[in-house]
């Protein structure tokens, strides 16, 4: 497969307690910060109740990143489109889509939070049928080519085009896909990406190892293809320069994060909260089933490895955005897996290495260079007589100890 594309997926999830406007900055800031670092994807999503997911509207928040950002492309989420119209929604991504230059990618879901849908009146039963039907309705509006009428239960299109339509020619579609095969068999269906966000669990990790076999099924079914270049897999991460201070700095937050946000605020079925800090991180990070990578570059390095060999291949590694650190340290975290981790795992540095290993092993082969500096020097008695004195009265140079103005001229081979 070609190169391991990295991005950030921010839901986001911060605690409560800071000032929303400040909160809403500080993630705008993160955005520009990963496009300076060469991240190619930044993703946010929607939500609408739990106190901890405060963005509602990603096409809002994506422009606003848009106007901070250059080359980073900009995705939804995901857009949960049982709580719009289709056509609203295509609407809002044409316009998203010129806003930032031709950088959106159009992710979709059926909603995550059970909250969000009692407080809107919706069926959690209705939901992934109603995400595939409107996955359906704005493929066709967005490729402009013929009028669309839809007659639903849950909305109606009569004889409706675009306006405008997307800035690109073939805008980028995801889906996301937690534990079941619903997510992947719809992605396989339409023939779109995929945003897995259930590898942040133990039971989405264990999985990935057959996900991808539903989208190519599902496709071939429905004459579609798919492709593992499209294929988004979500981890948690922390990273610092020893796995001590890792571990030091994510310790609290993660701990927070786990008790007030997964069992505290969403219940999670079967999911329990940590005694302590120390159990948080061992569980999280290092028991087997570990769902997170907390400590060294070399750490991330090799869970991505290992995962590439579990899943037989994705093209983008989606890391989560949280607050288990500071603020300082979560960027110098992304700061950290740019300059060290992306290289490593794309062989940017493999000719560096070869280039290297290449002038030791050859060091004898370049003798004649030294051997030019010295004929110079030779040439000239006050450039040896000079240079016989800068070597220190320790060292005598000249005409009876030549093998160590070779030396001399050999070391300084490289500064001639």
């Amino acid at each position: 497969m070609a190169g391991l594309k990295f991005g950030a997926f921010l839901a986001p999830h911060h605690p409560i307690g800071e000032h929303p406007m400040l909160q809403f900055q500080a993630d705008l800031e993160l955005v520009e910060l990963l496009d300076k670092l060469g991240y190619e994807e930044f993703w946010c999503g929607e939500h609408h109740s739990t106190g901890w997911e405060v963005i509602a509207s990603p096409e809002m928040f994506l422009a606003a990143a848009g106007q901070r950002s250059h080359r980073i492309r900009l995705g939804t989420g995901v857009v949960s489109l049982p709580y719009h119209h289709p056509f609203i929604v295509a609407q809002r991504m044409v316009q998203l889509d010129h806003m930032t230059g031709g950088r959106a990618i159009f992710g979709s879901g059926p909603g995550a939070l059970p909250s969000d849908a009692w407080l809107m009146g919706i069926d959690p039963m209705t939901q992934r049928d109603r995400q595939d039907e409107a996955v359906g309705v704005i493929r066709k509006l967005l490729r402009g080519e013929e009028r669309v009428t839809h007659e639903s239960d849950w909305f109606t299109i009569r004889d409706a085009k675009l306006q405008l339509l997307p800035l690109q020619e073939d805008m980028p579609f995801a889906v996301a896909s937690m534990i079941s095969p619903s997510g992947m068999t719809l992605a396989g269906k339409h023939g779109t990406g995929v945003l897995s966000i259930g590898s942040m669990s133990t039971a989405g990790l264990q999985n990935l190892s057959t996900q991808w076999s539903f989208a190519e099924e599902s496709a071939a079914r429905h004459g579609n293809t798919v492709d593992r270049k499209n294929w988004r897999i979500v981890l948690m991460w922390h990273i610092a320069e020893t796995r001590e201070k890792a571990i030091e700095e994510a310790r609290d937050g993660l701990f927070r994060w786990h008790n007030e946000y997964n069992v505290g605020t969403l219940m999670r079925p079967g999911v329990e909260a940590f005694r302590d800090r120390d159990e948080a991180v061992e569980l999280t990070a290092f028991a087997d089933g570990a769902t997170a990578v907390i400590g060294t570059p070399d750490d991330l390095v090799q869970r991505l490895r290992d995962l590439i060999e579990l899943t037989g291949g994705f093209g983008v590694a989606i890391g989560f955005v949280h607050d288990w650190a500071s603020r300082q340290n979560t960027r110098k975290s992304w700061d950290l897996v740019a300059r060290y981790v992306v290289p490593e795992l794309n062989g940017m540095l493999d000719a560096y290495r070869e280039s290297r290993e290449y002038v030791v092993a050859h060091r004898d082969s370049f003798e004649r260079a030294g051997q030019a500096i010295l004929a110079k020097i030779n040439e000239n008695p006050r450039a040896a007589e000079a240079l016989k004195h800068s070597a220190g009265p320790n060292t005598p140079l000249g005409s009876h100890h030549e093998p160590d103005l070779k030396k001399a001229a050999k070391e300084g081979s490289g500064d001639d």
